[in-house]
């Protein structure tokens, strides 16, 4: 083991935690509010990550707001988190570099999930995924799952070894590389060093002119960090981007529940 690994083993690890919620959420045709408020078996989606999050080993949570930032405000009012403000919409790693301007200085790794979606993630995956992180000493460790339908969504192509060398977006892909359906749901935990050295060098997209979180793992892979997943299979998992679709989570959440009765 290299002195740099030795040290950051003997270093107390504090986690934080970042929930992105900034988004306009076009597709929702929402005015006045941002579409994590709305609900989702009875609560607010954010809500449900929040509670979570909140009686996990985090120690501090930082919700990024943007469009109807009242709205989400609101919702929060008897939370303790923090807000960070993106005052203007470049994509999820711009996001990222506001909340890290708030973030506590003693955090030394954060977890960085979607406001929209992270309702189904579990306190055991999350627990899961922050062992597998804090066991390898990785700079970035990140979940992939399984989906019947992957269209639209990241690919996670595997080398020989089984290591990941690429997330390719469907637009991207081969037909070849089209039939994985594992994905990237956008489940992240990272050293904060690493967020702090390699986010100012992700490349805004000549397409849409945002910065995206998925360009730091081509950035770990290219510097030869040390990435670690957590293969979580065929979870319950529903990203939330239409009203159908978050109809469609609503009677996902609502199986998975009964079945634990």
């Amino acid at each position: 083991m290299n002195s740099e690994a030795e040290k950051d083993m003997k270093t107390k690890r504090v986690l934080g935690a970042i929930i992105l919620a900034a988004g306009r959420g076009k597709r929702m045709n929402a005015k006045a509010t941002n579409k994590v408020t709305l609900s989702l078996a009875n609560k607010p989606l954010i809500l449900h990550s929040i509670h979570m999050l909140e009686d996990m080993s985090f120690d501090k949570i930082v919700v990024v707001v943007g469009f109807a930032k009242e709205s989400v405000k609101d919702v929060l009012k008897d939370s303790h988190v923090l807000f960070a403000e993106q005052k203007k919409r470049l994509g999820t790693a711009h996001a990222v570099k506001c909340a890290i301007k708030v973030l506590s200085p003693e955090i030394t790794d954060v977890l960085i999930v979607q406001g929209d979606d992270s309702a189904f993630y579990k306190k055991d995956i999350i627990s899961e995924l922050t062992k597998t992180h804090l066991e390898s000493n990785a700079a970035l460790t990140f979940l992939t799952i399984n989906v019947s339908n992957p269209q639209g969504l990241g690919r996670i192509v595997r080398g020989e070894s089984g290591k990941v060398v690429s997330v390719v977006e469907e637009k991207d892909a081969t037909k070849e590389q089209r039939d994985i359906n594992e994905i990237n749901p956008a489940c992240y935990l990272f050293k904060t060093e690493f967020l702090k050295k390699y986010l100012p060098k992700v490349r805004k997209s000549p397409v849409t002119g945002e910065y995206y979180l998925t360009s730091l793992i081509h950035i770990a892979l290219e510097h030869k960090k040390k990435m670690e997943t957590l293969q979580a299979g065929f979870m319950s998992w529903r990203g939330v981007n239409t009203k159908e679709e978050l109809e469609e989570a609503e009677s996902l959440y609502l199986k998975i529940n009964s079945e634990k009765k």
